[in-house]
């Protein structure tokens, strides 16, 4: 019998360009992540601006992760326009995120716990940019590879059903009295990898859906720290070599992150937890770097668009809440900040203005979203993807609200539920972003 030859199909070639700035504060700086006061005393590890820009000869985008609690579009803003004018790049093609840690600087302009060092602030635009245009300057050829593992026993819903139908943050409280956990997980972790013509891996994205502090941290710290993934970063250097650029997106984390609720003899929080997450969370994105396949499709191309959603509007029921509260002493720093927060709530009767991005490569798709959402929305989204990879990250180019729940759960009492604290929108946020997402899925496959 002949021997039949089998076809070949040559990788797509594209240019990718990787570059990182230290955007770490001056000591004293406050910390965010916690509803108290911390300042930072020293530094654990720096705190970096690391960017990738891609171009298929056509399309060219950049992707930015700040290892920060969260972006805010005061800096953000400046940071795209200082791009635009220096490189060329559309403000639409550049996306920036923060990998979410609670060991470093405030941010936020609006909901924030602690005051922000604004002289540091000020100069931040400057140094994202500066990681652009380095990596704009110094793209080379490359091919793209898609990978994905399960990561199962690291991500755990941080939300419990109760008996009496609502929900809470942890354990807390009567264990007789809680059902289970109150959503799902997404273990599966995500990699793109950029790997030069010697075949060696230059950049690799890694994406997963778990909250990216605190672990290393605590209430109490008081250090600067990019926390667990910035020690699956650096774990990915001693795989990769020093000149890798490993870059987090964070996926979906609204109510989830890597503490498990039953007694065990692994450590669960600070840096031994970190470390172990960092090794093993390594081992993982290799994992599934290393049987990857080449993508074979050079296609590069972006959606953005705005979707009016209405801010939550102050009812009788919440500021007789608040009034209940005032009248009580000695309240906790969270009870205080709620009463402060909905006593000068702007927004009643307002329309926000959300940004969502969509950015396809080849087969691959990211979605980009303004807010911390619950894991469901971000398994929707991926469901009905027609991309072979959907990565959905969080706290992309805004900051529009602080969480966005699935709407069954905007009124069961957990955190990350909770009016004006920490849901800024209407009940159907996270419908309205789902629906308008794969409507851009769609158009970016169709226009193939």
């Amino acid at each position: 019998m002949k021997e039949q030859a089998s076809a070949t199909i040559a990788p797509a070639a594209y240019e990718a360009g990787f570059a990182e700035q230290i955007i770490t504060p001056p000591l004293g700086t406050p910390l965010a992540g916690f509803f108290h006061n911390r300042v930072s005393v020293r530094i654990r590890d720096d705190l970096h601006a690391r960017a990738v820009v891609l171009s298929d000869g056509r399309t060219r985008v950049a992707i930015i992760s700040l290892e920060l609690i969260c972006v805010d579009s005061d800096f953000v803003d400046k940071a795209k326009a200082l791009i635009e004018a220096e490189t060329g790049l559309d403000s639409d093609h550049v996306m920036i995120t923060a990998t979410h840690t609670h060991t470093g600087p405030e941010v936020r302009l609006v909901g924030n716990k602690v005051s922000r060092n604004e002289a540091w602030l000020a100069g931040l635009p400057r140094l994202i940019a500066d990681a652009v245009r380095q990596a704009r300057e110094h793209s080379i050829p490359v091919t793209l590879r898609a990978g994905k593992v399960a990561t199962d026993g690291y991500v755990f819903n941080r939300l419990f059903k109760r008996r009496d139908g609502t929900e809470q943050m942890g354990r807390g409280g009567d264990a007789s009295d809680l059902l289970g956990p109150a959503g799902p997980v997404d273990p599966d972790l995500q990699t793109l990898s950029f790997v030069d013509e010697k075949g060696t891996v230059r950049g690799i994205i890694f994406n997963l859906g778990m909250h990216g502090g605190p672990t290393i941290g605590g209430g109490d710290a008081d250090f600067i720290s990019a926390d667990w993934p910035g020690e699956v970063a650096r774990h990915l250097r001693l795989l990769y070599g020093p000149d890798v650029l490993p870059m987090y997106l964070q996926g979906s984390c609204g109510d989830t992150w890597p503490h498990p609720y039953t007694n065990r003899i692994l450590p669960q929080n600070g840096t031994a937890k970190a470390l172990a997450l960092g090794r093993g969370l390594a081992g993982a994105a290799a994992y599934a770097a290393e049987r990857a396949e080449p993508e074979t499709l050079a296609r590069l191309s972006v959606r953005v668009r705005h979707v009016d959603i209405p801010y939550y509007t102050r009812t009788p029921e919440l500021m007789d809440e608040v009034a209940e509260l005032k009248r009580r002493s000695n309240l906790t720093a969270a009870e205080a900040y709620f009463v402060k927060a909905v006593e000068e709530w702007p927004f009643d009767g307002k329309i926000c203005r959300v940004p969502l991005q969509v950015i396809r490569i080849a087969q691959l798709a990211i979605v980009a979203v303004p807010a911390q959402i619950f894991t469901q929305i971000a398994l929707e989204m991926k469901r009905w993807s027609p991309a072979s990879h959907t990565l959905v990250v969080e706290l992309c180019n805004a900051r529009v609200t602080s969480y966005v729940p699935t709407a069954d759960q905007v009124e069961r009492g957990a955190y990350g539920s909770r009016p004006i604290v920490s849901r800024w929108l209407s009940a159907d946020t996270g419908r309205r972003m789902i629906d308008a997402v794969l409507v851009m899925l769609q158009e970016l496959w169709e226009a193939t």
